[in-house]
């Protein structure tokens, strides 16, 4: 008789578990990982893939990085330690992820890139123009599962979208929904990077799907169009330098020598997405809810600022937008008006009077910011436009 050891009892113990909770031979299991898909598909997700959760060969590139102290003041990033990497140990019994993707492209991608030029209006990463993806992937996820569930009976699952601990592009890599590229967004061949993602962690063992492959090659376009060289390396960013990680995460002042360098981005930045070859092969959204808002798209940097606090509210509800709250996007705003070139005495004096006008009423942070952007104006030569 051969001998079990521990570890062979603990094993079988468990796949004993897992096939009296869900019932399914492999035949079926197929099937409904086939199904799973359509589902997605009518959902409107544009790719799902499932995947055994298995990343970590990625632990040791996520702790090299945050021990060079790239996450800056992103601390959520190293407190949850080997969970961001181990879905088992972040959720119990976790078998699978479903990774899956969301077009959001808007119809003017192509020209999008344009609007960075326009100093005089305020530049929105184009992912954050329409509804805050949280709330629509999060809803569709959780019908995903609860059709899973109806069809299997009682399942063990957590969704999750850009929130918790969670690794979704090296995890959605080992799905087949594409590679990791050198900007560190998720690239795919047939769509580009203009794309969300979202997960379903579960504890059915379902087929996984290939992982996606490395087509990046020896281009180095994002790397070296990065206003602030951010890109330190092929797939290594930088975050304190990111202009994204500037704008957004950032709660304090942004440093000095990158101010210049942000131009007219008061909310994110796609300089990287928009040189990628990959993204000649964008899809536009299907999805009604990314369609861009008027009030928040390519709007004059003026207007925005004029904005009252709850003239933001206002405009920025149901945003991603919203969530980096007023100060912020007065600062960013501020930085922007400073980067302005003026063409006339009479332009700058506008430029001039709308920041003094703001000043006494900002707290120190803000204050400060709209200090440095009246010094730039008035250092500026005028440069008349044609």
């Amino acid at each position: 008789m051969a001998i079990m050891t521990g570890e062979q009892h603990n094993i079988n113990a468990r796949e004993l578990s897992l096939s009296e909770k869900h019932p399914l031979d492999q035949s079926q299991r197929q099937q409904l990982a086939k199904q799973i898909k359509l589902w997605g598909k009518e959902l409107g997700f544009d790719h799902v893939g499932i995947s055994d959760g298995n990343i970590g060969e990625h632990e040791g590139h996520l702790q090299n990085w945050l021990d060079k102290g790239m996450h800056g003041d992103m601390d959520y990033m190293h407190k949850h330690g080997v969970k961001r990497t181990r879905p088992n140990l972040l959720v119990e019994g976790t078998e699978r992820v479903i990774s899956v993707r969301m077009d959001y492209a808007p119809a003017d991608i192509k020209e999008a890139e344009g609007v960075l030029e326009k100093q005089g209006t305020g530049y929105i990463s184009r992912y954050a123009l329409g509804r805050d993806y949280h709330k629509v992937l999060r809803s569709r996820l959780k019908k995903l599962a609860q059709k899973v569930e109806q069809n299997v009976g009682q399942l063990g699952y957590r969704v999750f979208t850009d929130s918790a601990p969670v690794m979704e592009k090296a995890l959605a890599e080992k799905a087949g929904l594409g590679w990791i590229g050198k900007h560190s967004n998720l690239l795919d061949s047939k769509t580009g990077s203009w794309f969300f993602l979202g997960e379903i962690y579960i504890d059915l063992p379902l087929p996984t799907d290939e992982p996606a492959t490395n087509h990046c090659g020896s281009c180095r376009k994002c790397i070296d169009v990065c206003p602030t060289q951010a890109i330190v390396g092929p797939y290594q960013v930088d975050a304190r330098l990111c202009i994204s990680y500037l704008t957004i995460e950032l709660k304090g002042p942004i440093p000095l020598e990158l101010r210049a360098k942000l131009g007219n981005r008061i909310y994110g930045c796609d300089d990287c997405q928009f040189v990628c070859p990959w993204n000649k092969f964008a899809q536009t959204s299907k999805e009604q809810d990314f369609s861009p808002r008027e009030q928040l798209t390519d709007q004059k940097l003026i207007d925005l600022f004029n904005w009252s606090e709850d003239e933001f509210l206002k405009h920025t509800e149901g945003s991603a937008i919203r969530r980096i709250g007023y100060q912020s996007w007065q600062r960013n705003v501020a930085i922007a008006l400073g980067n302005i070139c003026p063409s006339s005495i009479a332009e700058r004096d506008q430029l001039l009077q709308l920041l003094k006008s703001k000043q006494s009423r900002s707290n120190d942070m803000v204050s400060e910011h709209i200090q440095w952007a009246i010094d730039s104006l008035i250092a500026k030569p005028l440069i008349p436009r044609s």
